[in-house]
């Protein structure tokens, strides 16, 4: 997407590569992947089958949740549905909270375990963390009793656990029963003694493969994305007393030696960040958020020089971990496009692992078609890795305008991607536009054919709301002025947006998007 500003090139403008990289629809993106199911990630060798049931309650058989912990007291021990015997867990996610329950017990190090559940419900998600590992993940979404499994090593020096069953924001209640940890008992208990696991039963349906539901609706849904160092930043205050306080800010690259750094920028490492720091307090002291924007069509991606996918996957932990995220943003461009997938994708599946709850998209340029073969292609790269994207952005401009309106080429673009990923995921429509983003421009764009004036954010705005995509957005908050007259500008300057206009008239149209 329009990315790294530096002194303004001869043609194109500071934040964008020049128009010739989109021509003739031959722009790849990112990927995003959509959404894929969180994979199974399994172990050398698996439990010994005489190992016994480390979970204390695991039938939850005592009549109440003894031995486990649920989130916002969202869980306890039902007679119905049951898998086996005569209770059940039930827990039902309210909120931002996705009905979690967990239980810590002790293991051993370097030994082999098998975990297993039988679940019941929309998007029930099985896993363990703390293992010193990879941790295991994977989930199914029934209408009857599935059993889902998964496998890890414990690390070196591992002598403990948690496992956990959880739901997604909004699906409703989901049930678990007879759930199993194989393997070798740790020195110590940290629960009560072990029950008896149930003989499991033939599941009556198998988990489905489909992506997983849309991100939580945490009202960060129409996120301006912001370069809160570069091209001549509005104050945070002016873009919150604007009405836009979702911004995703842009751009984190790699300085060298797989280091994180706002631009790229050696002089901007994010590990001493105070200035975009304070930006996002201010945000959400405003009842708002961020998130950050890894990428861009400039500089190195941190994907093309980390080295594997679990040293990818700690420089974005970094960024995550520094500003306490719960949004992330991909947008891999230039060279990264469809290149060096597996530590890509493996590095945001070990983020999801390791960030319960992150919401993660990806960015993705567009043809006049829809999303071209490598945006394809990297969506089915991240669902074979077993990452879960969560929403895929597609940025609906910078493809020239040939014939029509602005608005209904724009409007047709969005139409085809969701008709692509009707096909790839065998989704309904409404499925497909609830994990879509819909990023526009304002003003010129980077094709002299394409022009957003006001009155098309207002038309898209309205395509929008009777839509629901996952979130309607636009490039750039930096761009929401008049450009100065007496000061020459690039035909789409990254400071400006070249057409007549009062500051913020764009980001005022944004915001009424309500998803």
């Amino acid at each position: 997407m329009n990315k790294e500003p530096t002194t303004a090139p001869a043609t194109g403008r500071t934040d964008a590569p020049a128009p010739s990289r989109r021509l003739a629809g031959v722009i790849g993106a990112v990927a995003a992947g959509a959404l894929a199911a969180a994979g199974v990630a399994v172990a050398a060798g698996g439990a010994n089958a005489a190992d016994a049931n480390l979970l204390t309650n695991a039938g939850f058989e005592a009549g109440t949740l003894a031995g486990w912990s649920c989130s916002a007291n969202s869980g306890s021990a039902v007679t119905s549905p049951v898998h086996s015997g005569s209770y059940a867990l039930s827990a039902t996610p309210a909120g931002s909270d996705d009905a979690q329950c967990t239980q810590t017990v002790s293991v051993q190090p370097n030994s082999s375990y098998t975990l297993s559940a039988w679940v019941q419900g929309s998007y029930v998600y099985l896993g363990a963390t703390g293992t010193g590992g990879t941790d295991p993940s994977t989930w199914g979404s029934s209408t009857a009793w599935s059993q889902l499994s998964t496998s890890f090593t414990t690390g070196a020096s591992t002598t403990s656990v948690t496992v956990y069953l959880h739901g997604w924001y909004g699906q409703g209640t989901y049930y678990g029963d007879d759930v199993s940890l194989l393997g070798p008992g740790g020195g110590g208990s940290s629960s009560s003694p072990p029950t008896t696991p149930s003989t499991p039963t033939s599941p009556s349906t198998s988990p489905t493969s489909s992506a997983p539901p849309p991100p939580p609706d945490t009202g960060f849904n129409h996120p301006a994305y912001f370069m809160p160092l570069d091209n001549s930043p509005q104050a945070i205050s002016d873009v919150i007393n604007a009405g836009e306080k979702e911004l995703n800010l842009a751009f984190v690259l790699d300085s060298g030696g797989c280091t994180p750094a706002w631009g790229g920028n050696a002089s901007t490492p994010v590990s001493s960040d105070t200035t975009v720091a304070a930006d996002i307090s201010a945000l959400r002291a405003a009842g708002g958020d961020a998130a950050v924007s890894f990428g861009g069509y400039n500089g190195t991606e941190l994907g093309s020089s980390c080295g594997s996918a679990d040293a990818l996957a700690a420089a974005y932990q970094q960024v995550i971990t520094k500003y306490q995220l719960k949004h992330v943003d991909f947008d891999y461009e230039n060279t990264a496009l469809d290149s060096n997938t597996a530590v890509r994708f493996g590095a945001i599946k070990i983020l999801e692992q390791n960030n319960p709850g992150l919401v993660v998209s990806l960015t993705i340029p567009m043809t006049t078609v829809g999303f071209p073969g490598s945006g394809v292609d990297e969506i089915k790269q991240a669902v074979a890795a077993g990452a879960r994207l969560d929403v895929v952005n597609i940025m609906d401009f910078d493809t020239g305008l040939t014939s029509g309106t602005e608005i209904g080429q724009t409007e047709a673009i969005a139409n085809d991607a969701i008709s692509q990923l009707q096909s790839i995921y065998g989704w309904s429509a409404a499925q497909a536009w609830s994990h879509l983003g819909l990023q526009i421009m304002n003003g010129h764009t980077d094709q002299p054919s394409e022009l957003f004036q006001l009155s098309d954010f207002s038309a898209l705005l309205a395509f929008a709301q009777a839509n629901h995509p996952a979130w309607f957005s636009y490039w750039s908050a930096n761009r929401d002025r008049a450009c100065d007259p007496s000061v020459p500008h690039n035909w789409a300057d990254g400071a400006c947006s070249s057409v007549t206009q009062n500051p913020w008239d764009f980001t005022k149209i944004l915001v009424q998007y309500t998803g």
